[in-house]
């Protein structure tokens, strides 16, 4: 999964032939002494979803901010975070980006990890909402959830373990089940938004902003993107049954594709996010980046404009910050 040559040319790149040849050497301790700590001199990695993923999209504009601030950061692509969480975990890559509940899953090592703790993770900070749609054609006669019921919809989700409890939130608010659909099995977000294409199903859950969602909006000459069915406090709290971190966001008609009038959609916090052993001050540097660079980021992905700095330390259930992201914050004033 993790194609460490790729990542040695992208090294290659940033350091220059020189500086390569020195470190394919191995000699850690004399390149920790050339680099002196300093943020320019740091090279460091994000781990992200697969190209066409929200999340890939997020890990991008979090590298350009950390590259427009001076640490040398390049993305490593893999199918989904419940993937790279434990590639992190062990020290293996210097940063991911994931959902929040996963990440608090990971190092409980509750629901589908089975036990398996992943305790070294820590938080860099919050980034902006992941806020998730089912989408539809535009042109069907599918206007809420409920209208799917006995209907072909995505299921599965082999490779994305986050996917299925989020699928039954929305299902919930509806006062449904996943077998009150036909299960159609993929294997991530990406392959189910392809069998929607293909015309194997009605409909399939993406996140709002997603490059596959602009796609498939094209492909079929239009998307409506299904919202809640019920926003009450019951609805929500049916939801959280699958999703505990689950809130509530309303959109206006026209902010995303397929959002055709004002809706509420569900919403989940997430992160960027470290290892214990990584240093603090690429922590720190991280931090700051994301901080001084929002409009970067949303330049980069123009759903990151909802990225707000203030909320960087938010709460964050059972996880724990990093002390470099402390350290920021401390800094900064944010408490």
């Amino acid at each position: 999964m993790w194609d460490f040559k790729s990542l040695l040319r992208q090294t290659e790149d940033n350091l220059g032939g020189l500086l390569m040849k020195f470190l394919c050497t191995a000699a850690a301790f004399s390149l920790a002494a050339l680099v002196g700590g300093t943020a320019s001199a740091q090279n460091v990695g994000i781990a992200t979803s697969n190209p066409g993923s929200l999340f890939h999209n997020i890990g991008t504009a979090v590298a350009n901010a950390a590259n427009a601030n001076g640490l040398n950061t390049t993305i490593q692509p893999a199918t989904s975070p419940n993937q790279f969480i434990p590639f992190v975990n062990d020290g293996g890559i210097e940063f991911g980006v994931a959902n929040l509940q996963e990440v608090n899953y990971s190092i409980t090592g509750e629901a589908w990890w089975n036990g398996k703790k992943n305790e070294n993770i820590r938080v860099v900070g919050h980034l902006q909402p992941l806020v998730e749609a089912i989408f539809v054609r535009k042109d069907s006669d599918i206007m809420k959830v409920g209208d799917l019921r006995g209907k072909a919809m995505t299921d599965g989700y082999t490779a994305q373990n986050t996917i299925l409890p989020q699928l039954s939130a929305f299902y919930a608010t509806a006062g449904m089940t996943r077998d009150d659909v036909e299960q159609v099995s993929v294997a991530s977000v990406v392959a189910g938004a392809n069998a929607f294409m293909a015309g194997d199903t009605v409909g399939f859950i993406f996140a709002h902003g997603a490059g596959k969602v602009r796609e498939a909006d094209a492909a079929v000459g239009g998307l409506r993107a299904l919202g809640v069915d019920d926003s009450s406090d019951a609805a929500l709290a049916a939801a959280r049954a699958h999703w505990p971190t689950a809130f509530f966001k309303q959109l206006k008609a026209g902010a995303m594709p397929g959002v055709l009038e004002d809706d509420t959609y569900i919403a989940f916090p997430q992160v960027v996010f470290t290892h214990a052993g990584a240093s603090d001050e690429a922590v720190y540097q991280m931090a700051k980046a994301m901080y001084e660079q929002g409009k970067v980021m949303g330049e980069t992905f123009p759903p990151m404009r909802a990225f707000k700095p203030a909320d960087m330390r938010g709460d964050i259930g059972i996880s724990e910050f990093h002390p470099g992201a402390i350290r920021f914050y401390e800094e900064v004033g944010l408490k």
